[in-house]
């Protein structure tokens, strides 16, 4: 199996759990990345407008932007990178891993934009979904920008680098 077939088949089995956790959304997971944004009060900081079943950051973000810059980024064209310069990105995904593993939806827009920001300086990528799409294992590239962090509507995940 190629390494395109291995992201295409962990991706369908993500999406399905994804699903099945946000079914059973009770929306607490926001208050648990409120309480990881509070300690970066004032630092630019990105988000996502979620989409299909995509964990919410909304609430969390609202609450940021009462204390410094927040933005979502602007896709430009395909194949390019996001635009815009934030220092702190909550970064949406399909499946994650407890070594900041993440697996997108293989547009590679987040892996080429967090490159280009972290090349800049450094920029803190939070991964925000629920434990349901946890896995042991990815498949993986080099180009595969790590997670500093994930937030669960269980726990806060911090990557040790």
């Amino acid at each position: 199996m190629t390494l395109d077939e291995q992201k295409a088949a962990a991706r369908k089995a993500a999406f399905a759990r994804r699903k099945e956790a946000h079914s059973g959304n009770t929306g607490s997971a926001a208050g648990m990345l409120s309480s990881v944004l509070a300690g970066y009060r004032g630092v630019p900081c990105a988000g996502y407008m979620p989409i299909r079943t995509e964990i919410d950051p909304l609430p969390a973000m609202a609450e940021a932007a009462a204390h410094g810059p927040v933005g979502v980024p602007v896709i430009v064209k395909e194949a390019s990178p996001l635009y815009f310069e934030p220092e702190l990105v909550i970064v949406p995904l399909v499946a994650f891993t407890r070594a900041g593993g993440r697996l997108g939806y293989g547009g590679g827009f987040y892996d080429r934009t967090l490159e280009l920001l972290r090349a800049k300086r450094a920029t803190l990528a939070i991964g925000f979904a629920y434990i349901a799409q946890e896995c042991a294992e990815l498949p993986l590239e080099a180009t595969d920008q790590p997670l500093d962090m994930i937030v669960t509507e269980r726990e806060i995940i911090e990557i040790k680098g």
